[in-house]
């Protein structure tokens, strides 16, 4: 197993994470803005309001990109089971 195929490897792993995340992370961030413009408006400054919508907004962009999400997690291990018995460990 040389170096290049070991940072080849991790580069794929953290592509993956970021395609897996990439949609949570960025529908809790726009729900998590939006709930802070209309806190700084209203002046309401309740801690639990930004809870409740962030995690409706994450359960709903589960449910809609789930299996999308479940098919590059799956192909990123089948192609990683795969190479092991070419590694020659």
């Amino acid at each position: 197993m040389t170096q290049d195929y070991i940072i080849y490897i991790a580069k794929e792993a953290v592509y993956t994470v970021l395609l897996i995340a990439g949609p949570l992370l960025a529908g809790s961030i726009l729900v998590g803005l939006a709930v802070s413009i209309f806190q700084a408006t209203t002046q309401i400054q309740e801690q639990t309001l930004t809870f409740v919508p962030k995690l409706i907004v994450i359960l709903i962009i589960l449910v809609l990109a789930g299996p999308w999400m479940l098919n590059i997690l799956a192909d990123f291990t089948i192609n990683l089971y795969e190479t092991i018995p070419r590694l020659g460990i």
